[in-house]
């Protein structure tokens, strides 16, 4: 049996609303996280991200329902259709409400993680001194990326970075990205789930470096909100994030400057 921690942190930047919403949670041997970025006209956003996250919540609250890929990527898609069922009619596309998702189920009896996403909100695991970027932007800018059009730096800054090819409530198929398996979870890994607002305004250092200094989920983020404040970026985006630990997460921290060397995704 892991023991699993887990904190939030959601805030508004320097935006007039919060559209990001957030949950985590446990049932039994069971955590859940979901962080949902939402997008549209008149507040819309906020309903989309709301409407997500608790459909998605009410799924992940059943373990037996979503044990599995398929059953995970079912909770996916009907998170969809919750969002879909909320569009005005006839919305012209500027009023049409839309939102980003990433979901993390672990179970902790049987030591198995698993997740699915939708859009430009990511999730990273930090695993014996290294970051796996498990999850894949749904962005034209991530696909210059993959295409070697674009470092990794340059897509955190390219103006295409927030043209999404995918996310809920579009009106075309939704296919969401859920491995074909559950990954093993080991001893001291950290998990962090975040919107774009959080990962775009920090730096390919920041994660690993406040990770190395945090003494639990709610430091760590703390760390991190602090440095995402610390820019002063005057348009900063609403920015959130949930951060779950399983066990001491030492075995997942990096000890000198050369762990740090290259945290770049491949």
């Amino acid at each position: 049996m892991f023991e699993i921690s887990c904190a939030t942190c959601s805030d508004a930047g320097a935006r007039e609303r919060n559209e990001d919403d957030l949950r985590c949670g446990r049932v039994g041997d069971v955590w859940y996280a979901v962080v949902a970025d939402g997008a549209g006209g008149h507040s819309r956003g906020a309903e989309a991200s709301r409407r997500a996250v608790l459909q998605l919540e009410s799924r992940l609250q059943d373990p037996d329902a979503v044990d599995t890929p398929a059953g995970l990527t079912g909770a996916v898609r009907a998170a969809h259709a919750e969002v879909l069922d909320g569009q005005p009619a006839e919305a012209p596309h500027a009023q049409r409400m839309m939102t980003t998702v990433v979901a993390l189920r672990l179970d902790a009896a049987r030591g198995e993680a698993l997740w699915s996403h939708v859009g430009d909100s990511r999730l990273y695991r930090f695993r014996q001194g290294r970051v796996d970027f498990v999850t894949r932007d749904d962005s034209v800018a991530q696909r210059m990326f993959d295409a070697g059009l674009l470092s990794s730096e340059q897509l955190r800054g390219h103006p295409y970075r927030n043209q999404l090819v995918a996310a809920l409530g579009m009106p075309d198929t939704l296919e969401p990205h859920t491995p074909a398996s559950a990954d093993a979870v080991h001893e001291g890994d950290a998990y962090l789930l975040c919107t774009d607002g959080w990962w775009a305004t920090l730096d390919d250092r920041d994660l690993p470096e406040t990770l190395n200094n945090a003494d639990d989920p709610k430091h760590w983020l703390h760390l991190m909100r602090e440095r995402i404040l610390g820019r002063g970026l005057p348009r900063q985006d609403n920015f959130s994030a949930i951060a779950l630990w399983v066990g001491d997460p030492w075995a997942s921290r990096f000890l000198d400057d050369a762990d740090l060397a290259d945290t770049r995704p491949q």
